[in-house]
């Protein structure tokens, strides 16, 4: 067990960089968050996000000094776009940082969660971990074939929240994780929903392109539909691509992604947005079924997650659905922070061991 019991959480977004301090526990508990806002024409002055690093990284040190520079056990990071790895509390190693700064998926703010996670820790001596990125994969086989073999389905998805929501139910349970089986639905902005076997999250809809659709996003559509549709000369290809992640779901029925304005319309008698919110919830209801199946319906709860879960409204709708299959248990909202520190705890206490991140292979 570490002397020092602080644990410092980093999530860098576009214009901003979210900060946690956390004293380790059972459970581990919040002591202080900030959000730390980039200015646009600040950000200008960088050719691309790995350049930000530098600058980041000070406004790091300086949360840090106002609170008295505290004795550090662990820095962790958001995992950002990796190859394909199990899901698990990586140490940042030079491997890491090589297909951070590379973007070896992509460019994006997330790539620099490891890379100030390490540049905080190393002077102090300290390890330095990111906890499930986006790039979490441990799909079988069989889920790795979309039925077009020019295209494979792959593993997208809230890994971080729903794992530590997982986690959370069942230790509530007196459980470990890898002692349960359960489905859960993040539902937010985008909807992700993972038969989580054992700790592993075996299959995924995509939640850019595929599932229920959203508050913004289309989910899945019939194929031929959609050829038609990005071949009639209306759109550009960039205009299909916003259309249907950005104007679709919620917004694209009822001009507005905020599922409380669509509640509090239905909830009024407006049949449209009543008409739309059952069908969402039909959409996430039969997703959890299918995701069901993938654990031989071996299930010890249906788990409902995400921002969408704060409204009874939404979720009254999908528990009436599945709630055949399993209890549901309903953990509204989601937190990233919180996640990653428990994901670092889980090293620092022993219950865990760190994973090793190796690079090459296959992406």
């Amino acid at each position: 067990m570490p002397t020092a019991q602080s644990i410092l959480a980093i999530n860098p977004g576009s214009t901003s960089t979210r900060l946690a301090l956390f004293r380790g526990g059972e459970p581990v508990e919040l002591l202080d968050v900030v959000n730390l806002h980039h200015p646009t024409d600040e950000l200008a002055q960088f050719a691309n996000i790995r350049d930000q690093y530098h600058y980041r990284l000070q406004s790091v040190e300086a949360f840090l000094e106002q609170h008295g520079t505290p004795d550090l056990a662990a820095v962790v990071g958001r995992g950002g776009l990796l190859r394909p790895i199990p899901s698990g509390t990586y140490l940042v190693n030079r491997a890491m940082v090589t297909d951070l700064q590379q973007g070896i998926q992509g460019e994006h703010a997330s790539n620099l969660g490891g890379l100030l996670a390490k540049g905080i820790a190393d002077p102090r001596q300290v390890p330095a971990f990111i906890v499930d990125p986006v790039s979490v994969d441990e799909f079988t086989p069989v889920a790795r074939l979309s039925g077009l073999p020019q295209i494979s389905r792959i593993s997208l998805g809230h890994a971080l929240n729903i794992r530590a929501v997982a986690r959370r139910v069942a230790t509530s349970w007196g459980k470990e994780l890898t002692e349960t089986n359960f489905v859960v639905a993040h539902l937010g902005g985008g909807i992700s929903i993972a038969p989580v076997a054992k700790g592993r999250l075996l299959d995924y809809n995509d939640a850019n392109q595929a599932g229920p659709f959203s508050p913004e996003r289309a989910g899945t559509l019939p194929a031929s539909a959609i050829v038609t549709l990005a071949f009639s000369g209306k759109y550009t290809l960039q205009e299909i691509r916003k259309l249907l992640n950005g104007q679709s779901g919620l917004v694209g029925y009822l001009g507005s992604s905020d599922a409380r304005q669509a509640v509090a319309l239905a909830e009024q008698g407006d049949r449209k947005a009543a008409l739309v919110l059952d069908a969402m919830a039909f959409q996430i209801a039969k997703e959890i079924g299918a995701m069901a199946t993938v654990l031989n319906g071996q299930v010890d709860a249906v788990i409902l997650t995400g921002g969408l879960a704060h409204s009874a409204y939404i979720t009254r709708h999908i528990i009436d659905y599945v709630s055949y299959i399993a209890p549901v248990k309903v953990e509204p909202g989601e937190d990233e922070m919180q996640a990653l520190a428990e994901g670092a705890w889980q090293v620092l206490s022993g219950r865990e061991s760190a994973a090793v991140y190796s690079g090459g292979g296959e992406y």
